[in-house]
């Protein structure tokens, strides 16, 4: 019988063993959650000595889990979501409470409505920790595992317990460098310009945003990079195209010119995602409204 009450298994430690598994790393768990990893090591160890279990085991570069660990997955995740539904209706003031979240996002959310947030939010005296993940073309495991509790994505994930809602709408738009070439001026010429793209980790380019084009006909991207940051030294000095939204030029694309695509393309939509636990946690719900008024001011 193990020696250590249960009671000793607060929230913070639940919390800590779902990051080491998601993370199948000490130091990589440390440095998600913000702290040591002696303290993240001390945290195990208890685990370890309550549940009569070694629960990861060392297997070359990381940690591998038990079967017990395994087991315990989904069972820890719906006790942490029942204790955050004990807040649903709680009294909330976020001048007296820390807002810490993970959000899923790439350059141009992040870029566009998250700094003038955290500055107002600063300013106000909200004690608000943000960290962000790129969101690719996101998985709803992103959500439904708590590695983050929110997503701002033109490709919203589906599922029965994923909520979304469209934050802005922005048309694509041809970013090339003015001094060295003019934009394609048809169909056929855009197809046979050569393109930087963007390549998400999943290995499905940025192109997938395109709406009602027959992109077999376009040429394959001569550059293909990691991050749309990384677009304009490419661009710039260079024949090169990229093909982005709108508000790129207000946030990583602001060094390029831009031009209207030479043909018809369906606008892209942003969209706030988040999982059904959230909803009505009042902290999440008052980050939703802050930034729908900052993705509104964007459209005006």
């Amino acid at each position: 019988m193990s020696k250590t009450d249960f009671t000793d298994l607060d929230g913070k430690v639940l919390r800590v063993f779902l990051t080491i598994l998601e993370e199948s790393s000490v130091s990589k768990a440390a440095d998600r959650l913000g702290v040591t990893q002696s303290a993240i090591s001390h945290t195990l160890g208890k685990l370890r000595q309550v549940l009569g279990d070694p629960l990861f085991v060392r297997s070359g570069q990381g940690l591998t889990p038990t079967e017990r660990a395994l087991s315990l997955k989904d069972p820890v995740q719906r006790v942490l979501d029942g204790m955050r539904a004990l807040t649903e209706d709680r009294p909330f003031d976020p001048l007296s409470e820390e807002i810490s979240l993970q959000i899923a996002t790439n350059d141009m959310p992040r870029e566009l409505i998250f700094p003038p947030l955290v500055r107002a939010a600063r300013a106000e005296g909200v004690r608000l920790q943000l960290g962000f993940i790129p969101s690719g073309v996101p998985d709803p495991d992103l959500l439904r595992s708590d590695r983050c509790q929110l997503m701002l994505t033109p490709l919203p994930p589906d599922g029965p317990d994923i909520f979304q809602k469209r934050l802005l709408s922005s048309p694509l738009m041809i970013f090339y460098d003015a001094e060295r070439r003019t934009p394609p001026k048809s169909w056929q010429a855009y197809c046979d310009t050569d393109h930087v793209a963007v390549r998400f980790a999943d290995g499905r380019s940025s192109r997938v945003v395109m709406r009602g084009v027959d992109q077999t006909r376009i040429k394959p991207a001569t550059v293909t990079l990691p991050h749309f940051n990384a677009i304009p030294p490419f661009v710039k000095g260079s024949d090169l195209i990229s093909t982005d939204t709108a508000l790129m030029k207000r946030g990583p694309l602001a060094a390029l010119d831009c031009a209207p695509l030479p043909f018809a393309c369906d606008p892209v939509s942003i969209y706030m995602v988040w999982h059904q636990r959230s909803a009505n946690d009042p902290a999440h719900r008052w980050l939703r409204h802050r930034i729908e008024a900052l993705a509104a001011a964007l459209q005006d």
